[in-house]
């Protein structure tokens, strides 16, 4: 029976940590260099987990399936990383960023999770600057800060727009010097597809090279997966073509429990698509709403351009909306509200897709060179994709999914429900609740990475028991022949269509069904038309070429075989929690002017998945208990 214990200190919260470090089983410096440790993923959480635990002298094998470690998707991140620095002095402080932080995930988070979070912050920015972030400075050469949603304060460190790849590239630079020592063995072009457990501990996982098709497996005392989100179940998402779930959905078919998988963030500032069949969207990072304005023609079906429309016909809808936030409301309110504009038949741009994000005013106010200076990245990326000069006429943006808050469950210490199991960065489900505020997922993935698991991960291997070399063989070479079966079956389709057309469809049914909104109408069809869909794909796809030598198609459809089977899961859980809170809006609950409608009284928890073979996933829940601050109604009015 799977018990989910949160393994939190007792005492204050603000000692919480401080007792789990003081109390923790330490692993001697001696000892460290015969243990072995396997990180999946190489973007900031798994760059910065390996370099660090490499740097404390155990032995890391790290794998990414693209061809260089600084090519993961953390590198796509624009806006900033969330500090609390206070370097404005406008009242910010740990207890603030863990308020901000609990409110903003809408009260469906752990506490001592969050605090801890807000605690670690202000170590990373120190730990960034030293290994030679060129975050941007104040004139007199203090950092900078800048805003951004679903707060009051300017917390946000940043690198004009390209703070995740700045960030990953001093991840990076840790991680060679860790290479280059002997530390850390890189597996580039390697995809993780199973996971090898041994009498219910993590031992290990078995990889195939994408280039030679080899599939091999490779055993150590622990594994930390750092793969990131599932996004790209929608098909069209801000998210690397790469991204996927495979990883931690074949953690969960061995036993990790999957937590509140329907928490989907859907971020309001992307680049509308240009046609259906567009696979990847490209996302305008939240910063540009510190200082952009959003709006739409009051008038239904005004095609006239924007400069034409006088300021007496604009709706600037979420200054209207909410006075105190204005255009800095979390990600989540905000999209509802453009996509309730653009239902209005208010939309902009080709079928009414997009809402204006205008400049002119702070072009007009401080000049094009301040606007240039902050920003100037990300108009020229809008000009390369639109053929349009932002400078001169506004973007035009829509939401798209963005960011998954869900993930496999952990507790306290980033471990899953298989001991040695360790899951750190989006990969996991632990501290954003039901949406997560802009800037907070880079502060997180170096937080789990450089200042928390290598405190946790000691205490694990200073008291798991060892595998004998007989019960590794045995186990591995299972794993081998599993995954070998698998992959032998997709090269068999011989059917008449391509995976993405599968991918395509599944998307379409959760964007319609399970994406902004949900229904229970609409959730109940997508749990019949996904097992149709699903056995479709096995039966009639069709996967070109062996899985002996380089073939992107067998990638592919591999990743979209989990999709297929993950998506149901995802319904599962949204058709369950009977309420809205935060990114996941059921269309029944809400008030009556659409703000999302909570149930504290039964849905206060995480809801956490255990995989049933040939049967429905078994719910598990793990209560949230509030000590420190009550839920009080999500309100940015």
């Amino acid at each position: 029976m799977m018990t989910l214990d949160s393994k939190i200190p007792p005492g204050p919260l603000e000692t919480k940590w401080d007792r789990r470090r003081f109390t923790e089983k330490l692993v001697s410096p001696g000892n460290k260099r015969r243990l072995n440790i396997i990180v999946v993923g190489t973007g900031l959480a798994g760059a910065s987990a390996a370099s660090t635990l490499g740097q404390l002298g155990y032995q890391v094998k790290c794998f990414c399936a693209q061809d260089s470690p600084r090519r993961a998707h953390s590198i796509a991140a624009q806006g900033g990383i969330n500090a609390a620095k206070n370097y404005q002095d406008d009242g910010d402080s740990v207890a603030r960023l863990f308020y901000d932080t609990l409110k903003g995930g809408d009260f469906r988070s752990r506490e001592a999770n969050v605090y801890r979070l807000a605690q670690v912050s202000t170590q990373i920015i120190d730990q960034c600057v030293a290994l030679g972030v060129p975050f941007a400075r104040e004139y007199g050469g203090q950092l900078a800060n800048r805003s951004f949603g679903g707060v009051q304060v300017a917390r946000t460190f940043y690198c004009r727009g390209q703070t995740g790849q700045q960030l990953l590239l001093g991840a990076y630079s840790a991680l060679c010097w860790q290479i280059e020592r002997g530390q850390v063995t890189m597996h580039p072009r390697t995809e993780m597809l199973d996971l090898i457990v041994i009498d219910g501990h993590a031992r290990g996982i078995v990889v195939r090279d994408l280039v030679t098709g080899q599939m091999t497996a490779h055993m150590a005392q622990a594994v930390v997966l750092a793969t990131g989100g599932y996004g790209n179940v929608y098909y069209r998402s801000t998210n690397a073509g790469g991204c996927n779930v495979t990883a931690t959905y074949r953690a969960w078919k061995q036993g990790a429990a999957f937590a509140n998988p329907c928490f989907t963030q859907i971020h309001p500032t992307a680049i509308p698509p240009a046609d259906t069949h567009q696979a990847k969207l490209t996302l305008m990072s939240e910063s540009l709403r510190n200082d952009g304005r959003l709006w739409v023609p009051i008038a239904p079906a005004d095609r006239r351009f924007p400069e034409e429309i006088p300021l007496s016909e604009r709706d600037y809808f979420l200054e209207r909306r909410y006075p105190r936030f204005g255009n800095l409301v979390p990600r989540d309110v905000a999209s509802r509200a453009v996509k309730a504009m653009c239902d209005e038949g208010r939309g902009v741009g080709p079928g009414g897709h997009g809402v204006y994000l205008d400049f002119a005013d702070v072009i007009e106010r401080q000049g094009l060179e301040v606007v240039r200076e902050r920003y100037g990245n990300l108009f020229e990326m809008y000009q390369r994709i639109t053929s349009e000069d932002a400078y001169r006429v506004p973007m035009r943006i829509y939401p798209a999914p963005h960011y998954t808050m869900g993930g496999l469950w952990v507790d306290y210490n980033l471990m899953s429900t298989i001991p040695g199991l360790f899951v750190i960065g989006e990969a996991n489900f632990a501290d954003h609740g039901a949406n997560r505020l802009g800037a907070s997922s880079l502060m997180q993935g170096l937080a789990d990475g450089y200042f928390i698991l290598p405190y946790t991960m000691g205490h694990y291997l200073a008291s798991a028991p060892p595998s004998s070399l007989a019960e590794e063989q045995r186990a591995s070479c299972a794993a081998v022949e599993r995954v070998t079966g698998r992959v032998a079956t997709l090269l068999r389709g011989n059917g008449r269509r391509t995976a993405a057309s599968f991918h395509l469809e599944v998307g379409k049914i959760l964007w319609d069904h399970c994406g902004m909104a949900r229904s229970r109408t609409g959730l109940t069809g997508a749990l019949e038309a996904i097992p149709a869909l699903r056995e479709e794909f096995w039966r009639d796809v069709a996967v070109p070429g062996s899985g002996e030598a380089f073939n992107q198609e067998l990638e592919y459809a591999g990743r979209v075989a989990d999709f297929l089977e993950f998506a149901e899961l995802l319904c599962h859980d949204a058709l369950h929690r009977e309420e809205s809170c935060g990114a996941h809006f059921r269309e029944e609950y809400q008030t009556t002017d659409g703000e999302p409608q909570r149930d504290d009284d039964r849905f206060a928890h995480v809801a956490a998945w255990e995989y049933r073979r040939n049967d429905s996933p078994v719910l598990h829940k793990e209560p949230l208990v509030f000590e420190f601050v009550q839920p009080t109604t999500r309100n940015y009015q």
